[in-house]
């Protein structure tokens, strides 16, 4: 058992990534049903900068009691191959909880490009090589690697051009300035459903529930492509088995919930809820996966 008196306050959550983000928005409709079956408020921090790495160091460094968490993303195993220097071990140095969900990227185009589908952006791109372009929300990103695993497997030259941030790059995608563009379903559902954007595809093995008529890649003549956004909830290593067992069920309990299946789905995220055992191996595998898409991108910061 827990010991008796955890939690014995109020449980932080940061949240590597500004208000808004995935992560922040998953976090909180957890946090009503969490807190609750924790018996305590749980209290969501956003803590954006260094692509993660300001909040991750917070809480690796934080007291082992549990009462502060993380809430990741991809970006946690791809840190250590972008970064030459990191200030914790992405895998020593935490304790994994839960991966809570996971979501398709999809890559949508300006309609004025003469593509609708994967296959004619891939004989589009081999057709002019190097002049074409896809716009991210910065070397090394998740959306940036999404982009180098397609033109690695598509084997085509599409240029990158990193953004700082996903917001201007849709606004140039939109606006034309660039002609493809790689996000998370959600934001750009609307966008593709309205006719401002063309989706040519999704990352996942399946479908996205928000755009279900869009193929993904692997059926589209990709059968190797596969890649996912995903988040899970970390505490710092050392955490007292019994108090991780605490979180973890307060996680299992949230997402056996209708009310928050929902709201996932209304994110586009697909629910997860594996043990920390399961979760700390898919961290590894997850790790060597995005150490060499990081190698392939050249996206190294000194």
């Amino acid at each position: 058992m827990a010991p008796p008196d955890f939690p014995s306050k109020p449980i932080r959550v940061l949240i590597p990534a500004s208000a808004g983000a995935t992560g922040d928005i998953l976090s909180r409709i957890l946090a009503g049903p969490m807190g609750k079956a924790l018996g305590q408020t749980i209290v969501v921090e956003p803590m954006p900068g260094a692509g993660g790495i300001t909040a991750t160091e917070r809480l690796v460094r934080s007291a082992r009691d549990g009462h502060t968490i993380a809430m990741t993303s991809n970006n946690h195993v791809i840190n250590p191959g972008v970064y030459k220097s990191m200030p914790f071990d992405s895998i020593r140095d935490i304790a994994p909880i839960s991966v809570v969900g996971s979501t398709p990227v999809a890559i949508v185009a300006h309609p004025s490009l003469g593509a609708r589908t994967a296959q004619e952006l891939i004989a589009l791109a081999r057709a002019r090589p190097g002049q074409l372009n896809y716009g991210s929300g910065g070397n090394g990103s998740v959306l940036h690697l999404a982009g180098v695993l397609f033109t690695s497997e598509a084997g085509v030259d599409i240029r990158h051009v990193p953004y700082k941030g996903f917001a201007p790059m849709l606004t140039d995608v939109l606006g034309g300035q660039i002609q493809l563009g790689i996000g998370g379903v959600a934001p750009v559902a609307e966008y593709v459903k309205a006719g401002r954007l063309r989706a040519i595809g999704v990352t996942t093995r399946t479908r996205s529930t928000i755009l279900p008529d869009v193929p993904t890649f692997a059926e589209s003549g990709l059968p190797n492509y596969s890649f996912e956004g995903w988040l899970a909830l970390i505490g710092p290593a050392g955490l007292p088995k019994p108090v991780l067992d605490k979180l973890h069920a307060a996680v299992m309990t949230a997402l056996a919930q209708k009310e928050v299946q929902e709201a996932f789905a209304a994110q586009g995220v697909s629910i997860v809820g594996n043990t920390p055992e399961v979760a700390a191996a898919f961290f590894r595998s997850e790790l060597d996966k995005h150490m060499a898409l990081v190698k392939r991108s050249g996206a190294i910061v000194e």
